[in-house]
């Protein structure tokens, strides 16, 4: 028999009370004539249709028409009843921990229950008093919470596309924006944006547990990405991080992106990223901004310029030096990499990790709290940015000194010493850069002077070297007077040739 309503059941024992028929109830309410007549049958056995008695409460009027139709002779009791009556048997199960579908099994194999396993759900359920879990929806004052999330919105451009949406939770007004990846830098940026479409910025915002936002959610610790918090602390907002796996705590983002995927998206395709994000400052100017939203109802766009936008916080003036935090070990050549490209830290630190931070024009390396050096931004991937103070000094020597450099500090030794440099580096076979550098290092022991005399007295006696120069140095040669050395210097080829061939076969001839 059909489940009636109380209204209906007042309405059907009025007309029969009036004298309608049971076709003619029936035809007028839409019930099965065969409901109609167990009621009026359930009705005379209770004494019910007498004109001349009073209409019993509807309470009691329920309560008469269920015992007399559960009464009838062959009715069986239904499932409920039946459960009803084994109440104890029941809680018995949950207490032992027994779950519902285990219970289902052992009542019907072993109790002979013949009802559903939906019946059974539903009794359990209202025995424990558990049913649906109560929520409580919580409603900001203007200007005082925006929600943020990421969804994904299909392919674009053989792409992934996802969709970051940020909700002003007083007057549901959105911003939409369609980006290829979820980066520290993305999210950030996208932030910066949807903080000058609304003109102002909210005083709390509440993020998912994505890495962008939230580097780890340690029980009630959240630990927050420094590149967020640094935004947070240059807008003047608070980052409040939502519990693990509770997308119900910023219901109304969610919503704003279900609303997104369903209106704006939904059987539509777009060239590109570009034509999406147009597509959807138009939706939420023209579209989204103007219905009836179904909680608040009242239009966003409409609530947001008459309460929401004068409550918001200004933004502020100046551009944020956004960047992006990377943990790296710096590499045996003095450089750690970031984006791409190659930063130069002190080699002291060589194979010990640093904290790294991108910038739109600045790298920042820190060791803990400490700040060792700022870098300017590479503009291209590979590229290295390097101090030569970083090397150690026996390696930057050879950096520093090219040469045109060494040419530079050979003319403040002096003429000869440059003209020897100049022959040296003016070498065609072989690179003489070493020995040039080893020939100006002289002078670090020796002083200039000596140095410019040794060069003057090796150019003399055409052997320009390092060695030959290294060796006047050493033999005190360049401190002998001009003329004397000169008459104790042998003339090239002097002993060349000294004997005739014939003085070593004499003794052959006798």
């Amino acid at each position: 028999m059909e489940r009636l309503h109380m209204n209906e059941l007042l309405e059907i024992v009025s007309r029969l009370r009036r004298g309608q028929s049971v076709r003619g109830v029936a035809r007028d309410l839409g019930l099965c004539r065969n409901t109609v007549k167990k009621y009026r049958d359930a009705s005379l056995a209770e004494g019910v249709l007498d004109p001349g008695s009073p209409l019993p409460e509807p309470a009691q009027l329920g309560s008469k028409l269920a015992g007399g139709l559960s009464g009838r002779a062959g009715r069986p009791p239904g499932a409920g009843a039946w459960l009803c009556d084994r109440r104890e048997l029941v809680l018995s199960y949950r207490q032992a921990g027994v779950e519902v579908q285990t219970m289902f099994e052992r009542l019907a194999s072993e109790h002979g229950f013949s009802g559903s396993y939906s019946t059974l759900l539903r009794f359990v359920r209202r025995l424990e008093g558990s049913g649906r879990e109560v929520f409580c929806r919580i409603e900001t004052k203007p200007g005082e919470e925006a929600q943020v999330d990421f969804g994904f919105a299909g392919i674009c451009g053989g792409r992934r596309v996802w969709a970051f949406v940020m909700t002003l939770s007083y007057s549901r007004h959105q911003y939409v924006e369609f980006v290829h990846d979820q980066r520290s830098e993305t999210w950030i940026s996208c932030h910066e944006r949807a903080l000058r479409h609304f003109g102002g910025v909210p005083r709390r915002i509440v993020v998912d547990n994505l890495k962008a936002a939230v580097v780890s959610h340690l029980l009630h610790d959240p630990v927050l990405g420094e590149p967020y918090r640094r935004l947070a602390r240059h807008c003047g907002f608070t980052i409040s991080p939502n519990r693990p796996r509770t997308p119900r705590h910023k219901g109304k983002v969610e919503s704003g992106v279900h609303y997104v995927k369903r209106s704006l998206l939904a059987g539509r395709t777009f060239t590109d990223l570009a034509a999406m994000n147009e597509a959807g400052l138009v939706w939420v100017r023209e579209k989204a901004g103007v219905r009836l939203h179904g909680t608040t109802r009242e239009r966003p766009l409409v609530r947001f310029e008459a309460a929401e936008r004068a409550a918001l916080l200004p933004v502020p003036a100046g551009e944020f030096e956004w960047s992006s935090a990377v943990q790296c070990r710096v590499s045996r050549d003095c450089h750690v990499t970031a984006g791409g490209a190659y930063y130069s830290v002190p080699h002291k630190l060589a194979g010990q990790r640093v904290d790294v931070y991108v910038g739109r024009r600045i790298v920042e390396i820190y060791a803990g709290t400490q700040l060792l050096v700022t870098h300017a931004r590479a503009r291209a991937a590979g590229e290295r940015v390097t101090r030569l103070e970083h090397y150690p000094e026996a390696k930057r020597a050879w950096i520093e000194n090219t040469p045109d450099r060494c040419r530079e500090r050979a003319a403040a030794v002096g003429a000869s010493c440059l003209a020897l440099v100049w022959a040296l580096l003016s070498e065609k076979v072989i690179d003489r850069l070493g020995s040039v550098q080893a020939l100006l290092r002289l002078a670090d022991k020796h002083g200039s002077a000596r140095l410019e005399a040794a060069c003057g007295r090796a150019l003399r006696f055409g052997d320009g070297t390092y060695r030959r120069v290294k060796t006047i140095l050493c033999a005190g040669l360049d401190m002998a007077p001009p003329g004397e050395a000169d008459a104790t210097a042998p003339e090239p080829g002097a002993f060349r040739f000294a004997r005739t061939p014939d003085s070593f076969f004499e003794g052959e001839r006798t």
